[in-house]
């Protein structure tokens, strides 16, 4: 019997591995509770928050397009979430209805041993995701970030927010870079699968023993062309795996007070082994559990829909 239900909220949602996640997450721990995807346009967000007051829908993850307009429609957010300007995640705290940001989290999980406060970083976009490093990498001290973007012209005010070194995306080789962050869609699994932001061979080396590393924020697929031309080049990587699966797992402990089993970063790893893409396989999210249909005051909510 399902006690509690949470989900995944935004337009479109085809792409999301939240439910696969958090779903196994409450099979193994035995949690009577199910996270189910509600494709909500823009102008049915309110509409949902209210629906979602009403149905006593206990958490929320929040993507693309509503990370920043759910800001005034929240009760709180936190200092994370309010140095981003970006929640992805919404939770009760008593009758309140809260937002984070599990994002900076996710980001810096992979980083724990890495000498930040030593290194030059090149961050590479603007987006949302990008807001969220940069405010990870000042929270851990960073000694120096540059940014670029292809537009030469997006990243300005991202620049400015978080007190980096804007780069004309032409010179982005030109930086010494010890770790560079791809925050670009460039790489992701569809028409952009074999392009990459950068090109590795071309790269000023830092001059210290400092390592040299690359990370990909896309994780699908696991090892992008942006990795794999990191890893002849000599980089330690990181994949957008270890920052979906930590940002997810900061998510469940807020919802629940439990980490995500260990054994679900597993799961997550197979699952995309069996959809790469040498396989020839087309990428189709994991099922949604089936549950029954509630309705409150006209309201109904059933695996797919809030409507």
């Amino acid at each position: 019997m399902i006690d509690h239900l949470y989900g995944v909220v935004g337009c479109p949602l085809g792409h999301s591995l939240s439910p696969l996640a958090h779903n196994a997450g409450f099979q193994e721990l035995g949690i009577p509770a199910a996270y189910l995807r509600w494709e909500i346009a823009p102008e049915r967000l309110p509409a949902f928050l209210d629906s979602m007051r009403l149905l006593d829908i206990r958490g929320c993850s929040v993507t693309i397009p509503h990370k920043t307009t759910v800001l005034p429609l929240l009760d709180e957010i936190s200092d994370k979430a309010a140095a981003v300007g970006a929640v992805n995640t919404l939770y009760w705290q008593g009758q309140a209805l809260c937002g984070e940001n599990t994002d900076i989290t996710g980001f810096l999980a992979p980083l724990t041993q890495t000498p930040l406060e030593a290194m030059d970083v090149l961050l590479l976009g603007a987006g949302g995701a990008a807001r969220a490093v940069a405010a990870g990498l000042a929270q851990r001290r960073t000694r120096r970030v540059f940014a670029a973007t292809p537009s030469n012209r997006t990243h300005l005010p991202l620049a400015e927010h978080f007190g980096l070194a804007p780069v004309p995306w032409e010179e982005r080789h030109a930086v010494p870079a010890h770790l560079v962050v791809n925050t670009t869609p460039l790489g992701m699994c569809g028409k952009d699968e074999g392009d990459t932001p950068y090109d590795f061979s071309r790269a000023a080396r830092p001059p210290d023993n400092t390592p040299r590393m690359a990370y990909d924020i896309v994780y699908n697929p696991l090892e992008t062309r942006f990795l794999r031309e990191a890893r002849l080049d000599g980089r330690q990587c990181v994949s957008g795996l270890e920052m979906f699966f930590s940002q997810a797992d900061a998510q469940f402990r807020l919802w629940t007070g439990q980490g995500l089993p260990e054994s679900v970063h597993g799961l997550l790893k197979r699952h995309f082994d069996k959809i790469s893409s040498s396989t020839g396989i087309e990428y189709s999210p994991p099922p949604t559990p089936k549950v029954r249909r509630i309705s409150a005051s006209g309201k109904t909510l059933s695996a797919s829909c809030l409507s």
